[in-house]
């Protein structure tokens, strides 16, 4: 029972204090801590800053060409290059050609083997290039070139131009190299093209 008598409640003890407030940095892990403390350069940083790179972009290496661009005087004109390269004689399995109007069109053919040359494309801007020559009718893709010349290395992860358009655009048919530069006017061309056969 409370007392009635005002000397008794006012000589009762006062309340603790409260508690100090608390520091909400000592519930913290110790590493973290220590990570806001730590100088600016503790963090790992790369000694040289990794380049940017377009993954839209079209991709460089080894190209395997088939058609017209097997003609080294046609890449050195659409490269703007001082002279023709070299292509590495090759071929890739699993596709075949079948014509687009004049020019051949690659599509998949489990088994198949398609003729050609490969060339390294060592810019993105050549890449593109290409890629501007051959139009969006094709499309850079990844393939596997095995080489036919007996040198090393023997094959390689490269990319070809496989047709992506409309396939029933498309017609049974073989395309002559020779005769569609004749067909063009490039008549130095395939006269190169029918010495280079000879000397073989």
């Amino acid at each position: 029972m409370a007392s009635s008598n005002p000397e008794e409640r006012n000589s009762l003890p006062a309340p603790p204090p409260p508690p100090p407030p608390s520091n909400p940095s000592s519930k913290m892990s110790p590493y973290v801590l220590k990570l806001r403390s730590a100088p600016p350069n503790y963090y790992y940083q790369p000694p040289i800053k990794p380049e940017h790179t377009d993954p839209f972009a079209a991709p460089t290496g080894p190209y395997f060409f088939y058609g017209t661009l097997t003609d080294p005087l046609m890449i050195s004109e659409i490269l703007e290059l001082p002279e023709e390269p070299k292509l590495r004689p090759a071929h890739i399995v699993g596709y075949e050609c079948k014509m687009w109007g004049q020019y051949p069109a690659l599509l998949d053919s489990p088994g198949s083997v398609v003729e050609g040359g490969a060339y390294h494309v060592r810019t993105t801007q050549d890449a593109e290039r290409l890629a501007a020559y051959e139009t969006g009718n094709y499309r850079a893709e990844d393939c596997l070139i095995r080489y036919t010349d007996g040198k090393e290395p023997s094959e390689d992860l490269g990319y070809t131009f496989k047709f992506d358009g409309d396939p029933r655009e498309l017609s049974e048919g073989e395309f002559d190299l020779k005769v569609w530069l004749r067909r063009m006017g490039r008549h130095a061309a395939a006269h190169k093209l029918e010495a280079a056969k000879c000397e073989k």
